[in-house]
């Protein structure tokens, strides 16, 4: 566990390069691209859902990548590009997927795999490296963050090794089973499940680095700092060497994206620096 000291964090963008932040950068925004394939049987649902947006730097190449999943408690909730990820030296692909109140989990949980799996196809394309891919998002966001970085077998149907991405940043991500999936069996919020719907039933040696971030114990919801820090701990006794924790406090569910950001474009900046 690290409660943050956020003076550690105020550089407003450290994972850009001097030589990048010396250099004038350009980006755009595609917007709406599908990401399921034009003969994809999934049905006219998941054809309007299934869409992501791209934010690049035009005039750089092998520029890492962040994929970001929305928050909504997979009920709600739609693709957007962070403030705080512009202007950084990457790219951003924002993701939509299928709710779980129109659909089921494991669709939620294919949309997700799909579009990282359309970023690693894809982003070379654009002049990003597929080594540098990382994925991350908020609540519901980092759940499927964790969910298909751990649980080998959504990305592997589309082609992918889930340990070829170079970082798993979820925010106050469940680290159990999701809350709106134990719904639909009749359970209550307070109960709470470890089933293969859960983060924790994969911890493994062998995951893509691991950047748990919550906001404080005592603001957060449900226990979501309490069953992150048994994320990290289980990860360590399995011997995985790069799992962090941190505890934002002073910062509920809602507001601790704000800090939060900081926090992975550090990790982004170191994890790239052994890369290089």
């Amino acid at each position: 566990m690290k409660n943050i000291l956020l003076a550690l964090f105020a550089v407003a963008c450290l994972s850009i390069s001097p030589a990048v932040a010396r250099a004038q950068v350009h980006y755009t925004t595609l917007h709406d691209i599908p990401y399921r394939s034009a003969n994809d049987t999934s049905g006219t649902y998941a054809r309007e859902r299934c869409k992501l947006d791209l934010y690049y730097p035009t005039n750089l190449k092998n520029f890492p990548t962040i994929v970001w999943f929305h928050g909504g408690g997979l009920t709600s909730g739609n693709k957007y590009i962070p403030e705080q990820l512009k202007n950084c030296g990457y790219a951003v692909v924002a993701v939509n997927y299928r709710y779980i109140s129109k659909s089921n989990i494991n669709a939620c949980l294919d949309d997700a795999a799909t579009a990282v799996a359309w970023t690693f196809h894809e982003i070379g394309k654009y002049g990003g490296s597929t080594r540098k891919i990382f994925v991350s998002g908020h609540s519901a966001g980092g759940y499927l963050t964790s969910m298909i970085g751990l649980d080998k077998k959504w990305l592997a149907a589309h082609g992918v090794d889930a340990d070829s991405i170079a970082g798993l940043i979820p925010f106050s991500g469940q680290a159990i089973t999701h809350f709106a999936y134990r719904a639909t069996l009749g359970m209550k919020n307070t109960q709470p499940l470890i089933d293969a719907y859960a983060p924790l039933y994969y911890v493994r040696a062998d995951a893509p680095p691991l950047i748990l971030i919550t906001g404080d114990r005592n603001l957060e919801m449900l226990g979501r700092y309490e069953e992150n820090a048994y994320f990290w701990r289980m990860m360590k006794l399995v011997g995985h060497k790069e799992t962090y924790l941190y505890e934002l406090q002073g910062y509920d569910h809602g507001s601790m994206p704000d800090a939060a950001f900081h926090i992975l474009k550090a990790h982004v900046k170191r994890i790239l620096a052994g890369k290089e």
